[in-house]
């Protein structure tokens, strides 16, 4: 080959490497940059604290940084919009709740989002529990009795909440729909004010999330009567469910999940499901959703978490039509 011809054939190479790399799917080339994880609500939460664990886990398997951001605000609206809206490149990630997934689209007078249509799913972390619970000296010590005190004092029993619409409040409502019982709401700002109201005696019953609950159940400051979830939570293993208690088919939790914008390159949604599901196996982050009292979704699929939320949105839909709840 002469000298020239040997030229050309190099000259020729070099160009379709470097047409082949701005063809190259984006998939392959991913991630190059580091990942942004939105969490929907403020800094020091529990949704918060399961960010960062996770984003912790996420950075060993991805090998590029992975950011946490806090952008709370409107029961998780702010958030998931700002991730709705983003670019579909695998870069900007939402680690959501029920709220916005699953609640807020039949709360909500005005949503800039569908939780069915502007995200694509990569994987369901797992569930919280709530569980109702009683001041020690309530009189009813399980859920038939409390049902039976609660027709007998019709209109004067009350359970504390930790905020209007969200999972603690809506449990509260679908157990008066499912047991026929009257409890009125009591709206608090978070769990922690609830429960030290609670505590103290200033109301009789509460529903709350494990996390806050568990630790003073044990302490014996407070009673708790039964678990929301059709299966009992590891961290009150002794505490029957409210299904087991007669109140057939209740299940009430909230819901972790992580999702993308719509249109991600299923290249991309392949690999951010796989990483996620490798980082649910480390053992950091197994010992932290076991002490936060998160139990781990059934199923890694992305197919599961579309399918929970299409069947959850109908099912507090109903739940929030007949208590005539809406938020602006």
């Amino acid at each position: 080959m002469t000298t020239r011809s040997s030229m050309w054939l190099l000259c020729g190479l070099a160009v379709a490497g470097i047409l082949l790399s701005f063809t190259a799917p984006a998939s392959a080339q991913y991630p190059n940059r580091p990942v942004k994880l939105v969490v929907p609500f403020a800094a020091g939460g529990p949704t918060d604290a399961l960010g960062r664990a996770l984003a912790a886990a996420m950075r060993t398997q991805l090998g590029q940084p992975v950011i946490v951001e806090n952008l709370g605000g409107a029961g998780g609206n702010i958030g998931a919009q700002s991730v709705a809206q983003a670019p579909a490149d695998g870069y900007t990630v939402l680690l959501a709740t029920s709220g916005p997934l699953v609640v807020n689209v039949s709360l909500f007078r005005k949503l800039t989002f569908d939780p069915m249509k502007s995200f694509d799913p990569i994987i369901m972390i797992g569930t919280l529990p709530n569980v109702i619970v009683a001041h020690p000296g309530f009189p009813a010590k399980d859920i038939a009795e409390l049902v039976t005190y609660s027709k007998a004092h019709k209109g004067q029993l009350s359970f504390a909440h930790a905020g209007i619409g969200g999972s603690s409040h809506l449990a509260g409502e679908m157990f008066n729909s499912m047991a026929g019982t009257d409890l009125v709401q009591i709206p608090y700002r978070g769990a922690s004010p609830a429960l030290n109201d609670l505590i103290g005696g200033q109301v009789q019953l509460g529903v709350l999330d494990v996390l806050v609950t568990a630790p003073q159940v044990k302490a014996g400051k407070i009673r708790a009567l039964g678990v929301t979830t059709k299966a009992r939570t590891p961290v009150l293993p002794d505490v029957p469910t409210l299904d087991e208690q007669g109140i057939k088919g209740f299940d009430s939790s909230v819901m972790f999940g992580v999702v993308a914008p719509r249109g991600t390159p299923p290249g991309i949604l392949a690999r951010l499901n796989a990483v996620l599901a490798a980082s649910l196996d480390e053992p950091a982050l197994r010992a932290f959703l076991d002490a936060q009292g998160i139990s781990r979704a059934p199923s890694t699929e992305a197919a599961y978490l579309s399918g929970y939320i299409a069947e959850e949105i109908p099912k507090w839909r109903r739940i929030i039509e007949a208590i005539g709840l809406e938020m602006q």
